[in-house]
């Protein structure tokens, strides 16, 4: 479709924002409109968006890296946009950003009242999700802030498979997934302002792909969880350990002294998933790290970390990953190489 003027897009930057993420999306939101014609000699184009930075005050600054940013507005000002992006921040997957920017928080809440479409890339979802925005809606982030999710924002629907999550129907607030579903965002915000032929064009001239196979592919379904439980740790440990045993929960059960209903609950309690599912989710993994690595069947790989029905074994790969053990093979088996 045609713009009369363009959109205006503030980008926020922060102190934690990820630099990579902040100037490639205000370069290739940039150059949306304008870039792909004149490389192709078409007639002249115009500029889509009108890309800013946004700080919390105009002030130079350093973000993550030491990389620096120069902001163009500043919260103070009450800029108004008509797209207000939250790019990711550095983050560990312990720390919190509770109480941190509140004149932030109260301008992104502000800004929707006012009409505007917010996104956030990676981690900047959490900036949203502690404004209250995504409060009640399913949102997305990198898989490695499930766990944050869970503690400090039970409210929100967090999804850690899709590339982008719509916490409204009207798709005014969308979340990107991973360190770099900016690309994924920046193709999915100009073909909604603008059209899909123009990112498609955008995508042909910064070689930008569309993660169509999702998150769960690259994430670590395995991750230690903060708890004090030491028989839960005791378990997990163990299974750790004897994934492959045929009866693995079973001795898991015997191994902690507790009964198997309260260790269930407690298992849950600690660690937000169940039993079962951690021992499916350590043997998904081994076998992760095969077909990388190694050249065997997946009949044999299945074998190895505890199943006897292959069948069985592919149908729970592919849910747990979103692919079959031969396409996981196919993705991943240069990259096991390299070490």
């Amino acid at each position: 479709m045609s713009l009369v003027q363009p959109l205006e897009v503030l980008i926020v930057a922060l102190p934690e924002t990820a630099g990579s993420a902040l100037y490639g999306m205000v370069d290739v939101l940039s150059a949306a409109g304008t870039l792909w014609q004149e490389l192709t000699r078409e007639a002249v184009g115009k500029a889509a968006f009108r890309v800013r930075i946004l700080g919390l005050t105009r002030e130079p600054f350093t973000c993550g890296n030491g990389i620096p940013v120069c902001p163009a507005a500043a919260l103070a000002e009450n800029p108004a946009a008509d797209i207000v992006i939250v790019p990711e921040i550095w983050l560990g997957p312990d720390d919190s950003v509770a109480g941190r920017h509140p004149e932030l928080m109260i301008w992104l809440r502000e800004r929707f009242r006012a009409g505007a479409s917010l996104y956030s890339a990676c981690s900047g979802s959490i900036l949203l999700a502690e404004s209250g925005l995504l409060d009640g809606c399913e949102a997305t982030s990198h898989w490695g802030y499930q766990e944050l999710f869970r503690r400090h924002y039970p409210q929100v629907h967090f999804q850690a498979a899709p590339n982008l999550a719509f916490a409204d129907p009207a798709g005014r607030v969308v979340t990107a997934g991973g360190s770099t579903s900016w690309h994924d965002l920046a193709l999915h915000i100009i073909a909604r302002h603008v059209g899909p032929a123009e990112a498609l064009r955008i995508a042909k001239v910064y070689l930008l792909k569309w993660h169509a196979e999702e998150q769960l592919p690259f994430a670590a379904l395995v991750r230690r969880s903060p708890h004090a439980d030491a028989r839960v740790r005791a378990c997990e440990e163990w299974l750790a350990e004897h994934f492959d045993a045929h009866d693995a929960l079973q001795q898991a059960v015997a191994h902690t002294g507790i009964p198997e209903r309260s260790l269930k609950r407690r298992f849950k309690a600690a660690t937000g998933a169940s039993l079962i599912e951690r021992l499916q989710d350590i043997r998904v993994e081994r076998a992760k790290r095969l077909l990388e690595e190694s050249e065997q069947a997946v009949e044999a790989i299945s074998l190895e970390v505890g199943y006897e029905d292959a069948s069985f074994f592919r149908r729970l790969f592919k849910r747990r990953t979103g692919v079959s053990p031969s396409q996981y093979r196919r993705m991943f088996q240069p990259v096991g190489r390299l070490g």
